[in-house]
């Protein structure tokens, strides 16, 4: 099966171990496991389909039926503590312990993604790089993204879009953008595009006063709502961005960089209101 390395679930990991033991000796079983790291054996299927975690006290003994090397038991430890992680700050912080192990090849490529996501100017960059072809000026990279980065971050952002095969250089020297793309299919990558979009969202409140009127457009609605309009509000979200991607897809030429945030979230908590007939 494949390396621990490789994993950012550790029930994942789990469940493969077993299914994999499980091929070759019959005997593995949930009460087997349970037997060998002292559990309940329904406690085990609870781990296993995602709807408990292991207990502190229980890390070890898992990690020794598993038969791990200590690095290896340090990276399951880490796996467990980010799996168990109760905000956006604690993901992170375990994610980036996680990405630590960076002699594994894949975790070299999950970093530079996760950096992608850190920096709002990254996008910008790339962005900038599709209007125009790009060589060596750094600081007219720098003085075009908006607001203004430094010379050094500029270097940065060219580099790691370069390693991360989002542009390359063509027979001039000339970067230009490639085809590749980083998505946002793998769960450990929300981690990245929270910090991203509260860099975007922090963006736009300083592009109030940072861009002309006529240069930008910024517009809020409070309404009320149930489930099924808030519902129906996500799809029209969902929506109106494939209507967006595809306005930037059929301009011919373009000549500026752009971000767009949609946003819909709650200014209060829910409020339990009787009917009529019931009052």
């Amino acid at each position: 099966m494949k390396s621990i390395y490789t994993y950012y679930d550790y029930r994942r990991y789990i469940s493969d171990f077993y299914l994999e033991k499980k091929s070759q000796n019959p005997i593995y079983s949930f009460r087997y496991i349970a037997g060998k790291v002292g559990i309940d054996h329904a406690l085990v299927v609870k781990i296993m389909q995602g709807d408990r975690h292991i207990s502190s006290r229980k890390v070890e003994a898992f990690a020794a039926f598993l038969g791990l090397s200590d690095r290896q038991t340090v990276y399951f430890k880490f796996l467990v503590a980010f799996g168990k992680a109760k905000n956006n700050e604690e993901s992170r912080h375990y994610f980036e312990k996680l990405l630590a192990f960076s002699e594994i090849d894949e975790k070299k490529v999950d970093a530079g993604q996760y950096e992608f996501y850190k920096r709002w100017y990254y996008t910008a960059v790339r962005e900038i790089l599709n209007i125009k072809p790009f060589r060596d000026d750094y600081q007219w990279l720098a003085d075009t993204v908006h607001p203004a980065i430094t010379l050094s971050e500029a270097k940065k952002a060219v580099k790691l879009l370069d390693r991360l095969g989002m542009i390359r250089r063509d027979a001039k020297e000339y970067y230009r953008l490639s085809e590749q793309f980083v998505t946002t299919g793998d769960d450990w990558q929300s981690i990245a595009v929270r910090s991203f979009q509260k860099e975007a969202c922090s963006l736009a409140a300083q592009a109030i006063d940072a861009v002309p009127k006529e240069e930008r457009d910024i517009s809020t609605v409070t309404v009320s709502l149930n489930e099924e309009g808030y519902a129906r509000m996500k799809e029209s979200f969902a929506r109106l961005r494939r209507e967006m991607v595809e306005i930037a897809a059929s301009c011919q030429t373009v000549d500026r960089a752009y971000q767009m945030n949609l946003q819909l979230f709650p200014v209060s908590k829910k409020v339990t209101v009787e009917r009529e007939e019931e009052r």
